[in-house]
């Protein structure tokens, strides 16, 4: 069974599902629990998912307890009608740590995909950190994405042989869907593709960026337009009111800024294909735009994704609004700056990681064997 609920989760975890659909010896059972509703369902959509079970616990306005409360109480009665072997769960939303708890409690075993990320500040993200390591506490089957997270689980005491190394499946994912090409429901954006135009991608929602931080954002945005005229801003703009409160009038009237509402799977991967620099505070897009060689520049202090920073395709930056406009503009004007980031070694997979996670659960499960562990080497 495997349990999940927002879109970044539905996006790493569709991989393992479409394997466990083609695995010869495991039946795949798949719930949702809607804590995000319309952008999950766009994502189940583009890669063909029909959940056997939906928990539709979404309500505006839901605290991170209710939430953990209505996962717990609507997920119980499906693992007690299903009795599943194991429960799967990905990464650290309240939906993934609330399932890995309702699992334990029926003592199912449970497999985190995504296993082993740490910042190192349980405040920082909130509450993923938190939640990740909530869940490993829990977790029977450790599916890291890399050999350091792996080695963040290791000196956490997880006993090495329940850890499995599989790459990110976000890798799979990415790959799978770039190749639709999905069109733009977004007419500027499809003009935008084919004029062949420099791009920076802008993403912006983290919970300890509101406030004065992400005013700095909006107004760094702003310097950066006038900065930099033959650029194109795109900002898929998070609908969150306190989000679009902070950022959005600082972009108002400026000709080469285009804000669209969030967009589908599909089309994100299209428009991150097309960018040119990509300045963002989430973590997926931390690991999707190393694998199409995009610069990634991270509005926050730390990072539980150091792979990508090692490599060094991506940088953190932190939220100073100087320092937001001062790098932005290098990566535009210095083009041996560029060079040296979007060339460097993508860390997180080579589109292998779903097959290797389903290897896996089938050894947990005593209907097959795990494969060998995924190196950064064996990149494609």
């Amino acid at each position: 069974m495997t349990v999940y609920g927002t879109r970044p989760e539905a996006i790493k975890v569709a991989p393992v599902i479409k394997a466990l659909e083609a695995s010869d010896v495991l039946d795949s059972v798949t719930v949702v629990t809607g804590q995000h509703r319309e952008m999950l369902d766009q994502v189940n959509e583009i890669f063909d998912i029909t959940p056997d079970y939906d928990l539709d616990i979404f309500q505006h306005g839901s605290t991170l307890s209710t939430i953990v409360a209505r996962v717990l109480e609507r997920l119980d009665p499906v693992l007690e009608a299903e009795q599943p072997a194991a429960v799967v769960v990905q990464g650290d939303t309240s939906t993934s740590t609330a399932a890995a708890l309702a699992a334990f409690h029926r003592q199912i075993p449970v497999v985190h995909v995504e296993a082993g990320l740490r910042s190192g500040n349980i405040l920082s993200p909130f509450p993923e950190e938190a939640n990740r390591k909530i869940t490993s506490q829990i977790a029977r089957l450790h599916l890291a994405p890399t050999s350091s997270n792996r080695a963040n689980l290791e000196r956490e005491t997880v006993p090495p042989h329940d850890i499995v190394v599989t790459g990110n499946t976000v890798i799979d994912a990415l790959l799978m869907t770039v190749a639709k090409q999905k069109p733009f429901s977004d007419d500027a954006l499809e003009e935008l593709a084919e004029s062949g135009e420099d791009v920076l991608l802008v993403t912006t929602h983290r919970r300890e960026n509101w406030g004065g931080a992400m005013e700095g954002v909006g107004r760094a945005l702003s310097r950066l337009a006038r900065a930099l005229p033959h650029v194109r801003i795109v900002l898929p703009a998070h609908r969150n009111p306190i989000v679009r409160e902070a950022v959005l009038p600082h972009l108002a009237g400026l000709s080469n800024v285009t804000v669209t509402e969030p967009l589908p799977y599909g089309e994100f991967t299209r428009l991150l294909s097309i960018s040119t620099v990509v300045l963002t505070d989430s973590g997926g897009v931390q690991e999707e735009a190393p694998g199409l060689a995009k610069p990634v520049l991270v509005m926050r202090d730390n990072t539980e994704r150091p792979e990508a920073v090692g490599a060094g395709t991506v940088k953190l930056i932190g939220t100073d609004e100087e320092r937001i406009v001062n790098e932005t503009l290098e990566l535009f004007t210095d083009q041996t700056a560029y060079d040296t980031m979007s060339r460097a070694m993508n860390p997180y997979g080579d589109g292998r990681a779903a097959e290797r996670s389903v290897a896996a659960i089938a050894q947990l499960t005593g209907t097959g064997t795990r494969h060998a562990d995924w190196a950064t080497g064996d990149v494609a």
